[in-house]
């Protein structure tokens, strides 16, 4: 059967139209799925009994297991491990900010991109998420906490240009104004660098940030950590930016993972200087967590702050990202390695950015 949330609102009064029944109807029905958050029919208590018969023999509301909560101890960081209705796992993160909650949700089960400090991508690409089942992971959260979310990232596991799709639906649906209404400027989609997708995606009409992982100042750097760069050069991604900030004047933010050794020294923050200068962005320095399968360690505190003093002497726009739920396997593809390690009886201590 056809996944329910999935259906815009337009969509969903064709459909309700097909069914012999009122238009009307159909706003009744999002506003259920979308703003009541309901997960089964027969909530829709201002529907008739033989409209939710119909519906339950056409449809599915898509819902998400909660399998496991992780509190920090640190910060008010909350970590949710759910289980799909195939049986499989997928990670969002909840974050309390001055500026609102923040939910990181993510947009495939596994990930084929690929890249070397990443525990998302180490098991592979499973499959890619509905729309539906990205609105749900942030949608069971606000169920659980009982908080209107603000800001959405979609920068949990997988990659979401890898699923184009399903995610330019799911940011319809989750900024449309009867249902979550959430503002496109406060969502971000990341992506690792698929140039056609990204110039795709400018052309949506969207008004979303754009974040671009990074993560090297030269195409040499880049391929030793992220297979994309092998299809595509810095300098094709930064074209592709630039083309996103025309159509959109929203500013695209760089990501940078900072790798002890590998690409965090004062040279290459000069080149990454040089390589920014004039492209209408800022970038976000993360320092790397440690993966078990891979050598990379994380920059020290000394380096990390070197690397963005140079930055900013050089005129870029730059900030260090504030580590939330350190202690709560906070990254994305942790909490979910170590569920499925546990359930094989292995042991566990990996990370990602």
């Amino acid at each position: 059967m056809e996944e329910i949330k999935n259906k815009t609102l337009s969509e969903l009064n064709e459909e309700i139209k097909n069914l012999g029944e009122a238009a009307f109807r159909a706003r009744q029905i999002y506003e259920w799925l979308h703003v009541k958050l309901v997960s089964d029919f027969d909530e829709m208590s201002n529907i008739s009994v033989s409209l939710r018969q119909k519906l339950k023999e056409n449809y599915e509301i898509t819902t998400l297991k909660t399998v496991r909560i992780s509190e920090s101890k640190i910060d008010s960081t909350k970590k949710f491990l759910f289980e799909t209705k195939d049986g499989n796992y997928i990670e969002s993160v909840w974050m309390q900010y001055h500026h609102g909650n923040s939910v990181c949700i993510s947009s495939q089960i596994g990930c084929r991109m690929g890249c070397k400090f990443c525990a998302s991508t180490i098991d592979g690409l499973v499959r890619s998420l509905s729309a539906a089942e990205m609105l749900e992971q942030i949608y069971e959260i606000t169920r659980i906490t009982k908080e209107r979310v603000s800001n959405v990232v979609v920068m949990g596991m997988g990659e979401p240009m890898d699923n184009y799709e399903n995610v330019v639906k799911f940011v319809k649906l989750l900024t449309c104004p009867e249902g979550l209404n959430i503002s496109q400027r406060n969502v971000t989609v990341s992506t690792c660098g698929i140039v056609p997708k990204i110039k795709e995606f400018a052309d949506e009409g969207l008004q979303v940030t754009l974040a671009l992982s990074l993560h090297a100042p030269n195409d040499e750097k880049r391929r030793t950590l992220m297979p994309i760069a092998n299809s595509y050069s810095i300098n094709e991604c930064l074209e592709a930016c630039d083309y996103y900030f025309e159509k959109t004047k929203r500013r695209v933010s760089f990501e940078y993972a900072l790798v002890a050794g590998v690409n965090d020294n004062e040279k290459e923050a000069e080149e990454l200087s040089k390589l920014l200068s004039g492209h209408n962005g800022h970038v976000n320095l993360i320092p790397v967590n440690p993966i078990k399968e891979r050598d990379f360690k994380r920059s020290d505190k000394t380096r990390i702050f070197a690397f963005q003093n140079k930055l900013e002497k050089n005129g870029i726009n730059v900030t260090i990202r504030r580590e939330m739920g350190k202690d709560i396997d906070g990254a994305c593809g942790q909490l979910r390695r170590r569920h499925n390690e546990e359930a094989r009886g292995l042991g566990s201590d990996q990370g990602c950015i």
